[in-house]
Order: C-alpha cells, then sequence, then structure tokens
C-alpha cells in the first residue's frame, strides 16, 4: 500500500510539474508575470516566493492537477493592474504569444514522454520475442495458415520485434473490425499471411484479443521462480530456479500446462525432471489438496505445491543508439497519442464501452504495481500517463488547454476577442463535462476494485 501510495504521488507531481513548468517556461520567455505555480489545489500546505517578481511556488493537498497563474485584468477587477505592469499582463499579448503558452503544457508532458521512451530505447528491455505456438483449431490465427515456430516480423508493413509490439500493432484491425497482414518468419523466409480481425465481437479490445485470435507465445520452458518453506515442492526439494522438463515423463513448455497437472494431482506422486544447473534430476512432489479461492472454480479442491512456476520463453532485446532512440521515442509518443484518441473516439460512438475508462485508482494501482515490477516498467508507466495528460489536455473542451485553443480559434475568425459571457457559459458546460468524465472513470474503478 505505501508503495503504490508513493508511486503514485511521485508519478502525479512528476507530471503535473512538467506540465506547468512548460506554461511557466513560455509565459517567462514572453514576457507575462507569473504570479504563482502551485502542484495540487486548495490550500498550500507548502509556499515560498523566489525571483524579482515573488513568483509564489506551492504545493497544495488536493494533488489532481495544478495552475499557474499569471498577471491578466480579467481576474480581479476590483484591483486593477498597474499600469507600469499592463505591458506584462496575459491578456494583453498577442493572439500567437497566448496561444503558445496554453499549447506549452501539454507538450512538455509529449517531450517527457519521448524522453522517458528514448532513454528506454537507449538503456534496451528484455521482451517476449513475437514467435508464436500452434494456434487452436477454429481461431483466426489458424485459418491464416499460422504454424509453430512462426516469428512474426511485420504487420501491415511496419517493422515488429516484440509480441508487446505486435498486441499493438494489432489493435488498429480489432477496432476498425479488418484484416491485418502479417509477415512471418518461417524456415528462413517471409511469409505473408491474411489475419482476418473482422468476426470477432465487439468489444473484444476490452478482452484479451490476441488469444481470441489464436496467437500465443510459443512454448519454452518452465522456471521455478520461489518456493514456500511449508510447502510440498519444498519438502520434495525444489529449489528457486529449477527447470521443469517434463512432468510425468512428458515434456512441459508452459507453466500452465505443468499448473494444470498438479492441480489434478491432489494427493498423489506426481514426476518431475528437473534440470539445477548442468544436473537433471527426477523429484517426486505431492500436491496438497486445497478449496481454490478463484470464483471460476467454485470452491473446487485443487492441487498446489506452494511454488511460484514461471513460463521461460524467447526473449528479445530492443536497444537504440542515440538518434534513433529519439526517434524511436517521438514514434512510440505519436502512437499511443493516437491510439488515445481512437480509443476516445470509439467510446463517443458507442462502438467502445465506457468501462474502458480509468481514473486515479485505477491508475494508483498501475503505479504500484509497475514499480515493485522494477525501474523500467515504471519509467513506461511515467511515459504512458504523461502522453494521456498531455492528449487529454488538448481535448477541444472549455476549462481545458485544448478548450483555450479553440477560443484563440474563433477570436483569430472574428478578429476580436469573445465576450465574457460566452466565456463563462462555455466553461460551465465543460466544467460539467470533466466531473462527468471524473464520475464514470470513479465508478469504473471501484466496479474494478470490488470485482464488480
Amino acid at each position: 500500500m505505501i508503495t503504490t501510495l508513493l508511486a503514485f504521488l511521485f508519478a502525479l507531481g512528476l507530471l503535473i510539474f512538467v506540465h506547468e513548468l512548460g506554461h511557466y517556461l513560455v509565459a517567462k520567455w514572453c514576457g507575462v508575470k507569473v504570479l504563482r505555480f502551485s502542484i495540487g489545489f486548495g490550500k498550500p500546505f507548502l509556499k515560498f516566493a523566489v525571483g524579482p517578481d515573488r513568483t509564489e511556488w506551492s504545493i497544495a493537498p488536493i494533488p489532481l492537477g495544478g495552475y499557474v497563474k499569471m498577471l491578466d485584468e480579467r481576474e480581479d477587477p476590483a484591483s486593477p493592474v498597474p499600469p507600469a505592469e499592463l505591458h506584462r499582463a496575459f491578456n494583453r499579448q498577442s493572439l500567437a504569444k497566448r496561444a503558445a503558452i496554453v499549447i506549452a503544457g501539454p507538450l512538455a508532458n509529449f517531450l517527457l514522454a519521448i524522453a522517458l521512451y528514448a532513454g528506454l530505447g537507449m538503456y534496451g528491455t528484455e521482451e517476449p520475442a513475437a514467435r508464436l505456438a500452434a494456434p487452436a483449431q477454429g481461431t483466426p490465427a489458424a485459418a491464416a495458415g499460422i504454424q509453430a515456430g512462426d516469428r512474426v516480423t511485420a504487420i501491415d508493413g511496419r517493422d515488429i520485434r516484440s509480441f508487446t509490439e505486435l498486441r499493438l500493432r494489432l489493435i488498429d484491425a480489432i477496432v476498425e473490425r479488418r484484416s491485418a497482414s502479417l509477415t512471418v518468419e518461417r524456415d528462413g523466409s517471409p511469409v505473408s499471411l491474411p489475419l482476418d480481425a473482422s468476426g470477432l465481437p465487439a468489444g473484444e479490445i476490452e478482452k484479451d484479443f490476441v488469444r481470441t485470435l489464436g496467437l500465443d507465445l510459443a512454448g519454452g520452458s518452465v522456471v521455478v521462480g520461489s518456493v514456500l518453506p511449508d510447502g510440498s515442492a519444498a519438502r520434495a526439494g525444489l529449489l528457486a530456479g529449477d527447470e521443469v522438463l517434463a512432468v510425468d515423463g512428458r515434456p512441459v513448455k508452459r507453466a500452465s500446462e505443468l499448473i494444470s497437472v498438479l492441480r489434478d494431482g491432489a494427493g498423489r506422486d506426481v514426476a518431475l525432471d528437473v534440470r539445477r544447473g548442468a544436473l537433471e534430476q527426477r523429484i517426486l512432489v505431492v500436491p496438497q489438496a486445497q478449496v481454490s479461492d478463484r470464483p471460476e472454480d467454485q470452491g473446487k479442491t485443487v492441487g498446489r505445491i506452494g511454488a511460484a512456476l514461471q513460463s521461460k520463453v524467447e526473449m528479445v532485446r530492443i536497444e537504440h543508439g542515440l538518434l534513433s532512440a529519439v526517434a524511436h521515442g517521438a514514434r512510440q509518443t505519436w502512437d499511443m497519442s493516437w491510439f488515445s484518441l481512437r480509443m476516445l473516439g470509439k467510446m463517443l460512438t458507442g462502438d467502445l464501452s465506457w468501462r474502458n475508462l480509468s481514473g486515479p485508482v485505477a491508475i494508483a494501482d498501475f503505479a504500484g504495481q509497475s514499480a515493485k515490477i522494477g525501474a523500467l516498467a515504471y519509467i513506461g508507466f511515467l511515459a504512458l500517463i504523461s502522453v494521456s495528460l498531455g492528449v487529454l489536455n488538448l481535448l477541444p473542451v472549455p476549462v481545458l488547454d485544448g478548450g483555450h485553443l479553440v477560443y484563440y480559434g474563433l477570436e483569430a475568425i472574428k478578429g476580436r476577442p469573445l465576450s465574457e459571457r460566452f466565456m463563462q457559459l462555455s466553461q460551465r458546460v465543460g466544467l460539467a463535462a470533466i466531473v462527468g468524465l471524473m464520475v464514470v472513470a470513479l465508478f469504473n474503478d471501484l466496479s474494478r476494485l470490488l470485482g464488480g
């Protein structure tokens, strides 16, 4: 719980700070006086003033946003701006400068995402290779002619190297219900295969659509991750790091296969052929009979050995040089931005359920999970949320940065500023829309949390 909370607060604090810093730096560059830089809303619990303008920097208790308050004649008519500082008021700036200040916040989030993705690319990450298992009969993958051992090298003409990239590249075909052109390497030669996703039911993107298509990682080996001291695995002599080669004389390549045998083998000897270093040996383990706590088992008694079993599959290292990493970061940021907009558009048209919308509870959960996995996973999470924050703020909704850009576009067309009444009314509508989205997102979060 503490890890989740700290990871969540750090992520929000960093992303809000970067967003508002974009507004702040461009405002200063344009000659606008900044009165306050706040992370969070509400009464500040920490604040200090710096610089010749005595700009107040503060941290407030509600961490769901922030703001940069600039000198503006419209803020408080009862306290007019001194004549000597009128040229530094935000509302006195040219249309181009005001637009630049507004767009700088989302742009800062995109630049942060590019930097984070580029950093991951330069450091290098280990990901499952896009090598496939034999597809189940009756699936689109089987109909396409995919065979065991095929390695996907491109989808719709775009190169891929990992199973993660394969999943991401297939989303467009799933959403649009069309065929995707897969290029696979088979016996050293490229083979083009049409994977038809048009027949999948509506809302399939909300599920494990890759497996529904019949695509799965080729099996490798099964490794014992950890062993409970009081479990039957420990009593039998299994150790963390042991590689399980076979169960009851049958080769095993997936953790799920071994777990299935163990679940059905409560109370009897199960023979495991194990490799430990250079030594191979047979170990007899007796799964303990326990009542399953999984809803799908409905209280069924199953066998467990008290060990974590992991599938060890073929991995590929994704690594880039400096320029290639920056290009990769920009491409990844663009892809995720476009994907976010596509998904939002599908929600608005009813092609995608609003249950896909996540709020602060889900984000906190993802932050905690990624932080527990490791630094690289957490950095990837930060990049993804930074993209989402940038996209969200560019939506043409009053009170958001995108809404202000719409105002400036209308002002450019009309040749004069919009009326205060129009802006006030539209901002109320925009605020109501944002609150509505937050309510839906929070409802979805709580439903997932409570298993609804």
